[in-house]
């Protein structure tokens, strides 16, 4: 790091609070500063959708999975796409019906305001734990760099700053600073990233790319997601344990992007913020498409620095991934782009990424203010006896939540300490936890007219529990070979029994199908409870 970058770096820092309290303008009511008055252009909602999707865990976890692997990878995004046409005909027209204000309004349409207080305080908890461990992983490569030229800063320090630089604009300008913010934080981390891959191929050794294509690491499509040399090799349970597998991507991606695009408020609440329904299809779809040219670009990030750092002399080598590793000086594929962001980029470019990193995450966390807070005002406040409040009491009260979710949002980040796993993995697995059944819900509505709320919020309770028993406790034994039970075994229990758990894109499958059979089947049983004359009143918020 030389003098340059840390200009960079802190005119990036200084012109993002600025230039978000600016693009936010005034702000008048709780509707222009949830919504941005319903008239943010389609291009800047897709733009702003993208860069909250793309966290620092693509910026420096997809390069590494590329590293280790193949280009596999950019299946997942291909289902995302699909989940997203999906979430345009089907979600979509039910939100745009009325003035619908939040993701899970129509629930309380649907079923009732329980249901609808039920899924927003789901929403709230699961956007802390996902989004909390984003922002943590924000401090890794910025702490590789720190320590490399003296600086001592704590992984707390740096989660800190970052969630108070981003707390100033969201605070200030509301959704139209974020969606503006994230326009230009995208720009700069996919500028950053071009600019290195460009260095990494012109300073790989000669014939990288043709090595890397001999050993299948250029394969984009991959039919049970493991080598040929495994023992689950061209098997169904190599399908459900590999994410990476075509039919779990592609199947399991559309699915798991049906619930984050459909029923998460961070992203509806974009959405809802243009113009019309079909400024919001737009929206959606074109982002759909461009994640994956930027998923692939990053892919390509991770192949070249294969390139770059000799990784055919670890296959040669005969090395495993801990061997490797230590081969080029790190201890995660998490940090391995971050190395070559602080040893191999030119002055001044090497800020310019680390700002980049910086961007990813903090559009992230913006749009998580944002959101939790639109959430706590118009599902929650409202429903559970808060006074009606006029557009000023409204602005004030909103901006008070964003400020006090931004604390609670830092102090959730420095609870998070393991760098061992790729944090990708770790922070879609906890979304899983919660999305099968907010899109079980969403579809049960859709295709169950029997089904009530009392049988809607028995299926997600349900749906929730049982999913954190899958995720925690079935594996397949390769050395057993048969699927068992057994709760967060430990690590030498896992290399004993040779245990593979089922591949994530699954949890939402699994989670969703769930809640629509048992929601479906108690729709009949259960006798609905009558709504109250507070399920019919209009928000008094917006």
């Amino acid at each position: 790091m030389q003098p340059l970058d840390y200009i960079v770096l802190a005119s990036y820092l200084v012109g993002v609070a600025a230039f978000g309290i600016f693009a936010g303008g005034k702000q008048s009511s709780a509707n222009d500063y949830f919504l941005g008055d319903r008239n943010l252009p389609w291009w800047a909602v897709s733009f702003s959708v993208i860069a909250t999707e793309t966290s620092t865990l693509t910026v420096i976890s997809i390069p590494g999975v590329a590293y280790f692997g193949a280009l596999t990878f950019l299946q997942l995004t291909f289902g995302y796409l699909l989940g997203r046409i999906a979430v345009s005909l089907w979600f979509l027209p039910k939100y745009f019906n009325g003035e619908q204000a939040t993701a899970y309004q129509y629930l309380e349409e649907r079923f009732g305001s329980k249901m609808r207080v039920t899924a927003s305080l789901t929403f709230i908890v699961t956007r802390l734990l996902a989004d909390g461990i984003r922002l943590f992983a924000t401090a890794i490569p910025v702490k590789v760099i720190a320590d490399a030229v003296g600086l001592e800063l704590s992984l707390v320090q740096i989660i800190a700053v970052t969630g108070l630089v981003t707390i100033v604009y969201t605070y200030i300008g509301g959704l139209k600073a974020v969606v503006w913010m994230d326009v230009v934080q995208m720009f700069i981390y996919i500028g950053g990233a071009v600019a290195a891959l460009y260095l990494l191929w012109t300073k790989a050794h000669a014939g990288w790319f043709a090595e890397a294509a001999e050993l299948g690491k250029t394969a984009v499509f991959d039919w049970d997601g493991v080598g040929p040399n495994d023992p689950l090799a061209g098997t169904l349970t190599a399908i459900m344990t590999s994410p990476y597998a075509f039919i779990t991507a592609i199947f399991g991606g559309a699915v798991l992007s049906m619930a984050s695009h459909g029923t998460d408020q961070i992203i509806v609440q974009r959405l809802l913020g243009c113009r019309n329904l079909a400024d919001a299809r737009k929206a959606i779809i074109s982002s759909g498409v461009a994640v994956i040219a930027q998923f692939a670009l990053f892919l390509f990030v991770g192949l070249a620095l294969w390139g770059y750092y000799d990784g055919i002399v670890g296959v040669r080598e005969g090395l495993n991934t801990a061997q490797e590793l230590a081969r080029i000086g790190v201890t995660s594929a998490d940090q391995i782009f971050p190395r070559f962001i602080r040893d191999g980029l030119p002055p001044g470019l090497s800020g310019l990424m680390l700002a980049g990193i910086l961007a990813a995450a903090m559009s992230t966390v913006a749009g998580s203010l944002n959101s939790l807070a639109s959430s706590t005002m118009l599902d929650l406040y409202s429903r559970l006896g808060g006074k009606p409040l006029d557009d000023r009491q409204a602005l004030r009260a909103s901006r008070i939540a964003t400020l006090v979710w931004g604390i609670v949002f830092i102090g959730f980040a420095s609870l998070f300490r393991d760098q061992k796993n790729p944090v990708v993995e770790l922070g879609l697995s906890i979304a899983s936890f919660t999305y099968g059944g907010l899109l079980g819900v969403y579809l049960l509505g859709m295709l169950s007219r029997k089904a009530n709320e009392r049988a809607a919020i028995v299926a997600f309770i349900t749906t929730i529990v049982v999913m954190t028993f899958v995720i925690f406790g079935v594996w397949y034994s390769v050395k057993e070979g048969h699927w068992l039970f057994q709760f967060r075994p430990s690590g030498e229990t896992k290399a004993a029994l040779g245990l593979r758990g089922l591949a994530y894109p699954w949890y939402v499958v699994i989670g969703s199908s769930l809640t629509i059979v048992v929601g479906s089947l108690l729709g009949s049983r259960l006798q609905p409870s009558a709504p109250s004359g507070d399920d019919l009143n209009t928000n008094p918020l917006v």
